[in-house]
């Protein structure tokens, strides 16, 4: 059973949540948070396995309790009128992010994702948004070389397809290899560079300029 907090600051939104959720027979809402300073206080009480968690909340919004959670598995809701808080929440520790209006079966393979560790990015909605917000990065941000000489050509080739929204079946097929083959290649570049999961490698491979916006 997977265990969900709920924050956000409309009542009928986590009630909403909640019933769609625990219809699926394999998902329990622990808690729920009407702002970021209570979804603090019960993630700590409750240690639920993943946080649906609203940016826009009086008081502390979701990305400041984003800051304050950094061993939570957060999914952020957002909508295409907040592209620009993307990525200062998955920059803050998000494990990923979802638009409100997404088709309920989304957001439950969402939660299912991140509770197991990933991060799914290989959504229409998701792409949509990574390029989005790949366009409002800073154009100088500083090159981080001495990290990157870690990767072999072939991991730094994984990281580049992996950041294009690729598929680990669709970065195998790409370069002719196995998807477990693929799975090591990932693990071993989130080690190398000391990144949590999938999205952060996606913020690295764009900051690092090894992909543009729209690159596929």
């Amino acid at each position: 059973m997977i265990r969900v907090l709920i924050a956000d600051d409309q009542p009928l939104a986590r009630a909403g949540f909640r019933a769609v959720l625990e219809a699926t027979g394999s998902i329990t809402v622990v808690a729920e948070a009407e702002s970021g300073e209570q979804a603090i206080q019960l993630a700590r009480a409750h240690e639920p396995d993943v946080v649906l968690m609203d940016i826009r909340m009086p008081g502390m919004d979701g990305i400041e309790a984003t800051r304050h959670m950094p061993n939570q598995k957060i999914l952020i809701l957002t909508t295409f009128g907040l592209d620009d808080y993307i990525i200062e929440a998955l920059r803050a520790g998000a494990s990923g992010f979802l638009l409100k209006d997404a088709p309920l079966e989304e957001l439950v393979r969402a939660i299912r994702t991140i509770a197991a560790g990933d991060a799914q990015l290989s959504s229409a909605v998701t792409k949509r948004l990574l390029t989005q917000v790949a366009r409002r990065l800073p154009s100088a941000v500083p090159r981080d070389t001495s990290s990157l000489a870690r990767l072999t050509e072939r991991e730094q080739e994984v990281l580049r397809l992996l950041a294009a929204g690729m598929t680990n079946a669709e970065i195998a097929a790409a370069l002719v290899i196995s998807e477990p083959t693929v799975k090591t290649h990932v693990s071993n570049v989130l080690q190398k560079l000391g990144l949590r999961d999938r999205v952060q490698a996606v913020i690295y491979a764009y900051e690092n300029g090894l992909i543009t916006a729209g690159e596929r």
